[in-house]
């Protein structure tokens, strides 16, 4: 390690790095959604599905990605993370259907995993004292990212064709993502066995991935993932349809959706932060339960101030579950092996939250004929749930079957 570098270069760096591919899932899709319709001849359904693809990439990839953080250096993932995001956006503006569009959106799922594993894994490390600051920072320019850049998406798209303006949102993410994992560096090893610790947290000797799964906190970790997942990320399609199913107009009924995307962002450094000084369990367990009540009063409450308050408390739950997750489970199993298990974790997001949120929620909407009540109460009680889940949750020396 040269003197020169400091930690926060790390950490700037990391920030930098997932800031792109995080535009690209949250800001791409939106503002390409309605010109991939009209030149594929498609509906909403069919453009929606790039949610799905990306989703399905990074349940996948972030497993592997953390098997392969244990024989390659953070750089070269997060350079290979790269690799895949530009150019796949610079021929993306190539395709001749909507399969092409979902080949990106997968690729782009990958390389989001290859970039934030790392990057959280890195941040830690440098400020084992602080991870749940660091890690909820890198989080919130991934959250916020999307936010960001739409409008300016929209802008280059006003001032260049669709296919030009896709090969310079490539080449210049590009350029950016190689120079960025150019400054990523890990300090330098802590002696073997030993895990990096929080405050209060007691030193005990690292579990690798196979030593995990045989613990109660791991599958207690990855139902919580699976549950506050769904919960959240069926705000996203089920906030605007209640909206208008109240009678909102489209224009007034986006300003729910838009309350839980500003605490999605924001609470990932609030919440972070707040658990280096609280603790992990108690941050989570007081927003999944105020998640919860709030998901079980929204049905039952008039206006739109209500509804936007109640869509914020949503939204900061799940922007909690990613900023306070990640350091979590290295206070449960160590930094030696946290890229693999953090992984494993993480596939129940990607797997399993689509169907169970989303997909879910709008069966049941078809099936009721609009019966929110039914669904918020489902929603609600994963919330609950996974306030139970996290408040038993243990490091593996007080928990292994």
């Amino acid at each position: 390690m040269k003197k020169q570098y400091h930690p926060f270069v790390a950490v700037a760096a990391s920030c930098v790095a997932i800031f792109l591919p995080g535009a690209l899932v949250f800001g791409f899709p939106g503002v390409m959604g309605t010109h991939w319709q009209q030149i594929f001849d498609v509906g909403r359904a069919g453009a929606g599905q790039t949610l799905f693809f990306v989703l399905a990439a990074v349940g996948i990839f972030m497993f592997v990605t953390g098997r392969l953080q244990e024989k390659m250096k953070p750089a070269w993932i997060m350079a290979l993370g790269a690799l895949i995001h530009g150019p796949s956006t610079a021929a993306v503006g190539y395709a001749d259907s909507i399969y092409w569009v979902y080949l990106w959106a997968f690729l782009t799922g990958a390389s989001s995993a290859f970039i934030y594993l790392p990057a959280l894994t890195v941040v830690q490390r440098w400020y084992p004292q602080r991870r749940g600051l660091v890690s909820g920072l890198v989080s919130m320019f991934f959250g916020l990212s999307g936010a960001v850049m739409a409008p300016v998406f929209n802008r280059i798209l006003q001032l260049f064709s669709y296919t030009h303006m896709t090969g310079l949102v490539g080449a210049v993410f590009l350029i950016i993502g190689l120079a960025t994992a150019f400054f990523i560096r890990l300090p330098r090893a802590e002696p073997e066995g030993i895990r990096q610790t929080g405050p209060g947290v007691p030193a005990t000797l690292s579990l690798n991935f196979g030593q995990s799964l045989r613990t109660r906190s791991f599958w207690l970790l990855w139902f919580t993932y699976a549950f506050v997942g769904a919960a959240g990320i069926a705000m996203v399609t089920l906030s605007t349809s209640f909206g208008l199913a109240n009678g909102l107009t489209m224009s007034r009924a986006v300003l729910i959706l838009m309350a839980f995307n500003i605490t999605n962002g924001l609470s990932r450094l609030a919440s972070g932060f707040l658990s280096d000084i609280v603790g992990r369990k108690t941050v989570m367990v007081t927003t999944f339960l105020l998640a919860g009540g709030a998901y079980y009063l929204l049905p039952h409450v008039s206006g739109i101030i209500m509804w936007g308050v109640l869509a914020a408390v949503i939204g900061f739950a799940f922007g909690t579950l990613f900023a306070v997750s990640a350091p979590l489970v290295s206070d449960c199993f160590g930094m030696e092996h946290f890229g693999s298990i953090f992984g494993g974790v993480f596939t129940a997001f990607g797997f399993l939250s689509g169907a169970l949120g989303p997909w879910l929620g709008g069966y049941l909407l078809d099936l009721t004929q609009g019966n929110f009540t039914l669904v918020f109460g489902c929603l609600g009680g994963l919330m609950i749930a996974s306030s139970v889940m996290i408040w038993i949750t243990t490091p593996y020396t007080e928990c292994s079957f």
